[in-house]
């Protein structure tokens, strides 16, 4: 599981750039699920274009489709379980206590897998 997480509102540019990340993590072929967000666009395509299709394999959910969204599921965890009684003084706080609770959640690949099971995705890991 990664992420990204900015304080302000993620770009195309903002997309681009963590693929790039994972490319360094993760030299096998990329399978990623994507909402219809409008950051999923523009610069993405461009990249898709110039080769990195070799490596990745983009799959969109339908239009507003968060019941399909593991992704939602992993939100939902993190805020009413791992951050549940967390209660910061500021916002570099929050950003340490959050990524803790991402390192917890990572920890704990079962609960990963229950996302996808309640998203109705098939994980073949």
């Amino acid at each position: 599981m990664y992420t990204i997480v900015r304080e302000n509102a993620l770009s195309s540019d903002d997309a681009v750039l963590f693929l790039m990340h994972l490319f360094e993590h993760v030299p096998d072929r990329l399978l990623i699920i994507w909402d219809g967000s409008p950051i999923h666009r523009g610069e993405v395509r461009e990249l898709l274009r110039q080769g990195a299709s070799r490596h990745i394999h983009l799959e969109a959910l339908p239009p507003y489709a968060p019941d399909l969204n593991p992704v939602e599921c992993a939100w939902h965890y993190l805020k009413s379980v791992e951050l549940r009684n967390v209660c910061s003084h500021s916002m570099s706080e929050l950003r340490i206590e959050l990524a803790l609770a991402i390192r917890r959640l990572r920890s704990k690949p079962w609960i990963v897998r229950s996302f996808f099971e309640e998203a109705k995705l098939v994980m073949n890991v």
